[in-house]
């Protein structure tokens, strides 16, 4: 995977756990279990081949995420989207004619302008 920038070693790096002010924090490795089990609470068909894939892969992005938490963000406002945009909205204008007795004409049954429907619930 290219890295963007130069690249660090692991003098550089900080540890996740040196990122919180608690002591007794301690991030453990990722084990096979530790895949099998969330693939279990979400859900998830997992082989075990596919697990030892995604143990590798989730240990790639946990890392990243130490590496993340490793920046300075001192100063920096939160963002919601990276880019200044605004989203584009059409006009709130009536479009269409009002169709409501045409459609209601063929409905099953209607009262007081209201389609009436079937209860689904006692």
């Amino acid at each position: 995977m290219p890295m963007h920038g130069p690249a660090r070693g692991a003098s550089d790096m900080v540890p996740f756990a040196a990122c919180f002010p608690f002591e007794d924090i301690r991030i453990m490795a990722l084990e096979h279990a530790d895949v099998l089990r969330a693939a279990h609470l979400a859900r998830l068909g997992l082989s075990e081949d596919d697990a030892a894939h995604y143990l590798d892969d989730l240990g790639r992005i946990l890392e990243m995420v130490d590496q993340l938490q490793a920046l300075d963000t001192e100063g920096v406002a939160p963002l919601a989207h990276p880019l200044d945009a605004t989203q584009r909205l059409r006009a709130d204008e009536v479009t269409e004619t009002d169709q409501r007795d045409r459609f209601q004409r063929c409905a099953p049954a209607v009262e007081q302008g209201l389609y009436l429907v079937p209860r689904v619930v006692e």
